[in-house]
């Protein structure tokens, strides 16, 4: 079972920007290379993580509104969000390390 979350514009509001607590958002597209090998890295990093983050993907193709909202021009992006706000970003591909190292210096 994975511990990534798909979710589009109408989900978007009560999953992350009504979340108080630490959301990592995954902006990503099926046919990005990057971002498909990021995804294992992503879903370790969920794993690890456990229940002191949300993390919730997005397809920049089906959303563009969130992709432009959040000023993403560059895939894989990962966007770090913390009561709602944005609080940090990643742009590329990165290794699960980082991405953990990243969210508990958020927390």
């Amino acid at each position: 079972m994975s511990n990534i979350t798909q979710v589009n514009s109408q989900e978007f509001n009560q999953r992350a920007l009504n979340n108080e607590g630490l959301v990592i958002v995954d902006f990503s597209a099926t046919w990005c290379g990057p971002c498909r090998r990021l995804e294992p890295e992503l879903e370790a990093a969920a794993q690890e993580l456990g229940a002191s983050a949300t993390v919730l993907k997005v397809d920049v193709d089906q959303n563009p509104d969130l992709a432009n909202q959040f000023g993403v021009q560059g895939i894989p992006a990962i966007k770090f969000l913390k009561g709602g706000k944005l609080v940090d970003s990643i742009v590329g591909l990165v290794p699960k390390a980082t991405i953990v190292a990243r969210a508990k210096a958020l927390a």
